[in-house]
């Protein structure tokens, strides 16, 4: 069974899998300059037109890998280099141009971008189209086609634009980290920054200091990714790789069921703060609204508080699909809690990287959350979640919930709330389609994720969020 999705996403394995190679070995700063070699070997090229630019995109890759440009504060980072054979984009005339005789897209521009040759076939011109659409709108045989980027298809909120070398820039005010320009770009131009050398670092300190512990908090969507392999030996790789412990962050789940469930009942309305990608979106784009924002931490972040507090020497490493997670650990009030972030991308290189086969190995068991803090990972699993947090709980309260499979649905719902429209008391933001399960760091993005996550969570022995809470806090 294939791994990945996508050849872009097994190109960045191989960089990442060589970098965390040289890393464990203590050898990355000498052997840097090979890593480009090891990757494309010989003098003929495999992706570009010359083995040279080859060469020195992979170069770039492997800084991204190391952690990229530390004075660039977004995690989404644009390969310059790598991004120049897309085309330049925007409304232009098809071969389905009939030159007819009512030339409609010309009389509807306003600003005298459309001409004419002697065919009577329409062309536009770059220097006036102001990209308004009109003209499309009009054409009477589909003729005028928008041809956006992929990265500009993929990216819901605009953050896209292109430079003067026409290469992809993202406006930091606007981007969310969400990640899908990662997953949608076909050159593969567009890249999350990586942190495994904080995480082999860590691994590697914990050998020489028997002091702390080094815990994993695995993300519910784990279950639906690794299908080469059983779950139990997903975990089972994890120890054998150096984590003391593998938590889940559904734990931390059913925590904030529980502390959500109890706010919204007593403020009357909130939205959720568990996608901080959604989180982000409503700071940058309806700050009206940020008081509505719950005032609980992420589940990874509340687990990762609980295990500091219980454990002052733990060093705590999240693993999940999610781009944006690597943002919100910068965050003030969630530093101290998380030492690094990776995705489940990164975690196939680093098993790899250490020659680790999880299909060789037994199987492990997770700790036991909730049916309903491991269905988080999908769409409309939180909304379950706060709902029944709230029948255990014993409180009177109707949810009307509006689940947001997505940023534009998102985008939707906060705004019918910014215009107090909405008939809804509580927005759960997902800004990944399908929720966490269609996050940008999945090895792969199926509809079989959502069911894959809904099986996982009918194993929990856990049949309420009280009792996982009630078990965790003993």
């Amino acid at each position: 069974m294939r791994k990945f999705d996508t050849k872009v996403q097994h190109l960045k394995y191989k960089v990442l899998r060589e970098v965390a190679k040289e890393a464990f070995a203590g050898t990355l700063t000498e052997n840097l300059l090979d890593i480009p070699k090891t990757i494309v070997p010989g003098n003929t090229p495999t992706m570009r037109c010359c083995v040279y630019k080859e060469r020195a995109i992979l170069s770039e890759r492997v800084k991204l890998a190391m952690g990229g440009n530390k004075n660039n504060p977004n995690v989404i980072e644009v390969i310059d280099i790598a991004c120049d054979e897309c085309p330049v984009g925007g409304y232009e005339v098809t071969s389905a141009c009939r030159g007819c005789l009512a030339h409609r897209c010309e009389d509807v521009c306003k600003f005298g971008a459309i001409t004419f040759d002697q065919n009577h076939v329409a062309h536009i011109d770059k220097s006036k189209c102001k990209e308004c659409g009109a003209c499309a709108k009009v054409c009477p045989y589909s003729a005028i086609y928008n041809y956006k980027r992929p990265c500009q298809t993929a990216c819901k909120i605009k953050a896209i634009s292109m430079g003067e070398e026409k290469q992809a820039l993202i406006d930091n005010s606007k981007c969310i980290s969400c990640g899908a320009c990662v997953y949608q770009c076909p050159f593969g131009a567009i890249n999350d920054k990586s942190f495994i050398l904080d995480v082999i670092d860590i691994i590697k300190n914990s050998k020489n200091n028997t002091e702390y512990k080094v815990y994993a908090i695995v993300a519910p969507a784990i279950s639906s990714q690794f299908k080469y392999a059983k779950l139990g030996q997903v975990i089972s790789g994890l120890k054998e790789f150096g984590f003391d412990t593998v938590m889940e962050a559904a734990l931390g789940a059913d925590m904030v069921a529980q502390s959500e469930s109890e706010e919204l009942a007593e403020k009357g309305f909130l939205t959720s703060s568990c996608c901080p990608a959604f989180v982000s979106f409503v700071q940058k784009t309806f700050p009206e609204l940020v008081p509505f924002i719950s005032s609980n931490l992420s589940p990874m972040a509340t687990i990762a508080k609980h295990i500091k507090q219980t454990n002052q020497n733990a060093k705590v490493v999240f693993i999940g699909p999610c781009t944006a997670k690597k943002a919100e650990v910068q965050k003030e009030q969630v530093r101290p809690y998380v030492d690094a972030v990776i995705t489940f991308e990164e975690l196939q290189a680093l098993f790899d990287s250490r020659e680790i086969e999880i299909t060789n190995l037994p199987e492990s068991s997770l700790d036991n959350a909730s049916y309903f803090g491991r269905i988080f990972a999908r769409c409309g699993g939180l909304s379950s979640a706060v709902e029944q947090s709230l029948k255990e709980q014993g409180k009177d309260f109707d949810v009307k919930a509006v689940t947001c499979d997505g940023i534009e649905a998102c985008k939707t719902a906060l705004l019918k709330k910014s215009k107090n429209i909405l008939d809804a008391n509580f927005i759960e933001g997902m800004a990944c389609l399908g929720g966490c399960v269609g996050g940008a760091g999945c090895l792969t993005h199926t509809e079989r994720n959502k069911l894959d996550v809904e099986n996982f969570g009918l194993l929990s022995q856990e049949k309420t969020i009280s009792s996982a809470v009630s078990k965790l806090k003993e």
